[in-house]
């Protein structure tokens, strides 16, 4: 892996647009009943969950390598796409933090609109650019539509939105432990989520950044941004994607000593905290400054924090409360 930028810039993930007099946080949400479609059944066992290569960012927090216990449960087989989030806004009136906002993060190639759109960029991170009217609908500013892209995965949406989402779908998020776990496909220690090399059968796997980030993408994997959610090959246990494409919220508070005292049966992270944890990395990952697109990898971000390469995918308990 060659010099990565400085962690503390954490340029994988775009700072939260909203001003510091700005609170934003979740709308109410009509609870959904529980809903299993669309997921798949991951079985109850173990796994090493944490960095075994010695590869990740300190300041990540993916050691101590520890093994962890899970029941059985449930994993959507995708992020969840367009389309499904439309349905939630048109049955709710839900409004997305990006939209009461007004502004949200586009990575500069993708960015379709004018210079007027541009509120600021992030002075470490200069490829993130705060664009008005960014959102869900418009996800590279006012010019964009996701009219063709309706297999997509939603972006643009906060962890509230994420979890706002999930309720109304009769769903949860996943903790982490659920997700590294989920994500592995019963490849337990593997690197990545179809084994230890990057490339298998000389093709690329997962939907990341190929050339010299951040000014060319080469497209080699054929996609500069988002791919739709059933793109490459699913893994083990039926998930596509767990790499690539989109970062994924999950249900913890994120802190990068909770490895050392985690509990080691069904974990779910720290009882409190400033920022959530996501997985799998996106289609700007690169190994140059990110590789976190490593199953082992973790990233965070405020819960209001929104951009065009974060979705998120749910969960569920293997059977109903009380069944």
């Amino acid at each position: 892996m060659s010099d990565p930028v400085s962690d503390e810039i954490r340029p994988c993930c775009a700072p939260s647009a909203a001003p510091a007099d700005v609170t934003l946080g979740p709308a109410p949400v009509v609870p959904g009943a529980r809903s299993t479609r669309g997921q798949v059944p991951i079985p109850a066992g173990s796994f090493t969950m944490g960095d075994a290569f010695g590869e990740g960012y300190p300041a990540d927090g993916e050691t101590p390598v520890h093994r962890v216990e899970l029941p059985a449960y449930l994993m959507d087989a995708t992020t969840v796409t367009n389309a499904q989030f439309a349905t939630f806004v048109k049955a709710t009136g839900y409004v997305t933090d990006s939209e009461r906002l007004g502004v949200s993060a586009v990575f500069h190639l993708l960015f379709d609109g004018s210079a007027a759109d541009v509120v600021n960029r992030v002075e470490q991170a200069p490829w993130w650019l705060a664009v008005r009217g960014a959102s869900w609908r418009r996800p590279e500013g006012p010019g964009s539509t996701i009219a063709a892209r309706q297999n997509h995965p939603v972006v643009h949406v906060s962890w509230h939105d994420a979890q706002a989402y999930c309720t109304w779908a009769g769903k949860r998020l996943p903790s982490e432990a659920e997700w590294e776990y989920a994500a592995r496909g019963g490849l337990d220690g593997a690197r990545y989520a179809w084994g230890d090399e990057l490339m298998a059968r000389n093709r690329w796997q997962c939907n990341i950044w190929q050339g010299r980030f951040p000014t060319h993408n080469t497209e080699e994997d054929g996609h500069l941004g988002t791919a739709p959610v059933q793109t490459f090959r699913p893994n083990g246990y039926g998930l596509w994607q767990t790499a690539g494409n989109v970062w994924e919220w999950c249900a913890d508070w994120f802190d990068p000593t909770y490895y050392a005292r985690s509990t080691l049966v069904s974990p779910t992270g720290p009882d409190a905290g400033e920022q959530r944890v996501m997985r799998g990395g996106s289609f700007l990952c690169h190994d140059s400054y990110c590789n976190r697109y490593r199953v082992a990898a973790r990233s965070s971000n405020t819960p209001d924090s929104a951009s065009s390469n974060v979705g998120f995918r749910c969960a569920n308990d293997a059977t109903a409360a009380g069944g």
